[in-house]
């Protein structure tokens, strides 16, 4: 085995993951629109998904590393962990909680997307080797598949938006970029720093850091809307469970995996697009919502079709030669 085969058939595992963990983290936008429906307040739709997360991984980390390397690593740079975890799970969640009234799961879904190009965008902001160069063939497909939730999301408005809607759709475009960029300042901080922890444990971290975070927002949803209803913490707990466990230590395991391939790396956030197919389904077979039609059947077409072209793209070797294998190694790598 060559290494960039090697390279090839590591990033496939990594895009397997992430296409895996985006339909548990379809069930975000599913049950979000099912609590948001009943008349939850969307503060207390954030915040109880990660009080909840929290005990729920506990169990998890005495198989997964523990949690003393977390709790050394956030003690010896607690301002980071802040930092890291209020842009990728505060601000994310916050506001595509705020937007989940704003239509159908699948249509916020399809704004999320915006993500598949987010991340790579954010790159020449948060880099100083390679990786800081958006690579043209990732960026030409991951652009292929915004064009097709842009197409599902007009087809759903018969070409217009509300001023609502467009509140709507900037919240979660906002949120977009918000949680990738966490995910990527927190690898970043944990090259420069020198420590080694897991999917699990980065995932358990940025939870645990957040909990100050979300304890204000939980007081402001009391003070708003009074106490939360038990459909409420019931539906928190499927989200906490399905795409606050699962689906991000997916996607994290996926990230890691591929972190010195920027194409890989791209292409692993860009499975993501995925999401607003298995949101279509799960919203018409759980919640009733109404089949899409027309162009919006169009656009789900070509986000498919741009997930299966960026998986073989990034199925080719990335680094060809020595020196191109050099140009995507990490800060730490090199």
């Amino acid at each position: 085995m060559t290494r960039p085969d090697g390279h090839g058939r590591v990033a496939l595992a990594a895009v397997g993951l992430a296409l895996l963990s985006a339909l548990f983290f379809t069930m975000t936008y599913v049950l979000n629109r099912a609590s948001a429906s009943g008349g939850g307040h969307w503060a207390w739709l954030a915040s109880l998904r990660y009080l909840i997360t929290l005990p729920l991984m506990l169990p998890l980390m005495r198989f997964q590393g523990g949690m003393r390397p977390v709790l050394r690593a956030i003690a010896a740079h607690p301002w980071a962990w802040l930092r890291c975890a209020g842009v990728g799970f505060v601000l994310f969640y916050v506001l595509l909680s705020f937007a989940a009234s704003s239509g159908p799961s699948w249509l916020v879904a399809g704004s999320f997307q915006f993500t598949v190009i987010a991340g790579m965008l954010c790159a020449p902001l948060l880099y100083r080797d390679a990786r800081r160069h958006i690579p043209p063939a990732g960026l030409a497909v991951a652009a292929l598949i915004f064009a097709g939730v842009l197409t599902m999301q007009f087809g759903h408005a018969s070409g217009a938006l509300d001023r609502a809607a467009w509140i709507a759709l900037g919240c979660v475009l906002v949120s977009a970029i918000a949680y990738p960029l966490g995910n990527r300042l927190l690898l970043l901080h944990l090259e420069r720093s020198g420590e080694a922890l897991n999917a699990t444990q980065r995932v358990f971290g940025l939870t645990l850091a957040s909990q100050p975070l979300w304890f204000a927002v939980a007081a402001w949803a009391a003070f708003s809307a009074g106490p939360p209803t038990l459909a409420q913490v019931w539906l928190a707990a499927g989200v906490a469970l399905s795409a606050g466990i699962v689906a991000t230590i997916l996607f994290f395991q996926a990230t890691g995996m591929v972190r010195d391939q920027p194409l890989a790396l791209g292409a692993v956030e860009a499975m993501q697009g995925a999401e607003v197919v298995f949101a279509v389904l799960l919203g018409v077979l759980l919640l009733g919502e109404a089949w899409p039609r027309g162009t919006t059947l169009v656009g789900a077409a070509i986000v498919v079709a741009g997930i299966v072209a960026f998986a073989w793209v990034v199925a080719r070797p990335a680094a060809g030669s020595g020196r191109q294998t050099q140009a995507l190694r990490t800060d730490k790598g090199a």
